[in-house]
């Protein structure tokens, strides 16, 4: 069994970058990384397919799996980028 991370490694951020780029208003709409783009955004496209949220090696389309998971991602940045709420 595989033990799961305590926090977000430099590789997961990438990927999470990557399926931050979809855009989920609609399913006709894929992204490609260009094996010309850096390095890790390659090689984060590449692990996404291999986990079968991605339809290609280079990005392409989500699959089903891929859309729960940007979605997920999105609403995390949103969340993030909110700036905090303080109370005095």
């Amino acid at each position: 069994m595989t033990e799961v991370p305590m926090a977000f490694t430099p590789e997961m951020f990438e990927e999470l970058n990557i399926l931050c780029l979809y855009n989920l208003d609609t399913t006709q709409e894929g992204i490609k990384v260009h094996s010309t783009a850096d390095a890790q955004h390659v090689a984060a496209a590449q692990r996404l397919f291999e986990r079968g949220l991605v339809t290609h090696p280079d990005g392409g389309y989500l699959t089903g799996l891929g859309r729960d998971a940007a979605e997920q991602a999105q609403r995390l940045l949103t969340i993030l980028a909110t700036p905090a709420v303080t109370t005095g």
